[in-house]
């Protein structure tokens, strides 16, 4: 029988889970808005959508076995953001909060390249899930996903956030987000990978 109730608790719990390391990212992009004007609210928001929507929509993919994806190379997306944090140190200014992207597309990228191993959960989840189900989980993922960019929105404003970014931003944000990188990488397994092609 569908459990309206226990299915949209397990989705705020799954999106939870996987989601939390978000909130940093968030946090970091509206604090850029707000002193760089790059990326706008409304871009990151957007981002968000975009890149958590791909994310879903390619484990509902793999979990309906339309599509194989090799486990640990979906960590090289780890790549991305050492590459936007490394830009971001080499193209810093030491007196400004450094704009790692610049709009919608690539809010969305940071948030797949971050939430790659999110699929690794998301998968064994919507295969267990008949379609009821699965249109809940969708439903509280677009709501919390809203709930995520509204604390990342008021963390962003937060006098003492925003302060620390301003004072610290122009190595702060980029070690972040190369720090995000280099665990996806790690904890993929991609880099045992490349270890035993190299053997």
């Amino acid at each position: 029988m569908f459990d309206l109730l226990g299915s949209a608790a397990g989705a705020a719990v799954v999106f939870a889970a996987t989601d939390v390391d978000d909130i940093v990212i968030l946090t970091l992009f509206f604090v850029a808005a707000r002193t760089t004007g790059r990326p706008r609210p409304g871009q990151i928001v957007a981002g968000q959508y975009l890149g958590i929507g791909a994310l879903a929509l390619a484990s509902a993919v793999v979990a309906a076995g339309l599509l194989v994806v090799p486990d640990p190379w979906t960590g090289l997306l780890g790549l991305l953001p050492v590459a936007l944090g490394v830009r971001a140190l080499l193209d810093r200014d030491d007196d400004e909060t450094p704009a790692v992207v610049g709009g919608t597309l690539g809010v969305a990228g940071v948030t797949i390249a971050n939430g790659a191993d999110n699929v690794a959960v998301y998968v064994p989840v919507f295969r267990a899930l008949g379609p009821a189900d699965s249109a809940v989980f969708l439903l509280v993922f677009v709501v919390l996903i809203a709930l995520w960019c509204a604390a990342g929105a008021w963390l962003g404003g937060h006098p003492r956030v925003v302060r620390l970014v301003e004072r610290a931003g122009h190595w702060l944000v980029p070690a972040v987000l190369v720090a995000i990188g280099v665990v996806i990488l790690v904890t993929s397994g991609v880099v045992g990978a490349l270890l035993d092609l190299a053997r």
